[in-house]
């Protein structure tokens, strides 16, 4: 059944006119009148709903039935993630969000190759939460994960932690595995940093603000592999997967 978030109040009864953006996608795909769907706002849970008119530019629907069910993780996760290059960052956000994360913090760091002018920063990270968007619709997840505006890594760190901050780093002496089975499902900042990592000095500099440097095995991993790996094993220690 088809899945769109809206960004309006949902409640058992109701008509509501679907956004422009869904209406499109709803003729392009050609559904019809009196066919189903689902729609989710992000405040909880799901609704039932069936169509009653559809035309190129305008789609409405009426509320059938709510279902509270949710696909959340039972312990919020954090991405925060050095800006890669390219479009490594849609892919990193949709796969994240697919696995779970509550919310995405993009950082800058010494070694990031993308720098990003206030402008282009505010156009990026509006794709970046259609991004997270569609993840949601595709996942079914009722909830949207936050992407937050970009923040300088030493800022960031200076501001207080959202649960654990987890540090992941190939120096690293403890490894993450080892870590999760010793420690109960909590609120976890996933750090990852840029092609070529974070330097010595901004490791050292989380660590002074109390993040936990940890190991995610053997092998380097790619920016874009290293904290989906990560959700996996956090997910499958801790449960969720």
């Amino acid at each position: 059944m088809p899945r769109f978030h809206i960004a309006t109040p949902l409640a058992v009864g109701h008509l509501v006119e679907l956004p422009a953006e869904v209406a499109h996608h709803i003729h392009v795909v050609r559904l019809a009148p009196g066919d189903a769907l689902t729609l989710f706002n992000g405040s909880g849970g799901q609704y039932e709903a069936v169509l009653t008119e559809v035309g190129k530019k305008r789609a409405t629907a009426e509320v059938r039935a709510h279902d509270a069910r949710e696909a959340e993780l039972p312990f919020p996760v954090t991405l925060a993630q050095a800006l890669p290059e390219g479009t490594k960052m849609d892919w990193i956000i949709e796969k994240a969000v697919e696995l779970g994360v509550a919310a995405v913090q993009p950082l800058a760091a010494r070694r990031c190759v993308v720098r990003l002018s206030a402008e282009r920063a505010g156009k990026k990270v509006e794709h970046w939460r259609g991004v997270a968007v569609s993840a949601s619709e595709q996942s079914g997840r009722n909830r949207v994960a936050a992407v937050a505006e970009p923040a300088d890594l030493k800022d960031w760190l200076a501001r207080p932690a959202e649960g654990q901050r987890i540090l992941l780093s190939p120096r690293a002496t403890v490894s993450l595995a080892g870590w999760t089975r010793e420690q109960p499902p909590q609120a976890v900042t996933l750090l990852v940093g840029p092609e070529g990592g974070f330097t010595d000095e901004e490791e050292e500099l989380a660590v002074r603000h109390g993040a936990l440097a940890l190991s995610a095995g053997p092998r380097v991993l790619r920016t874009e592999t290293a904290a989906l790996a990560v959700l996996a094993v956090l997910g499958a220690a801790w449960g969720g997967m």
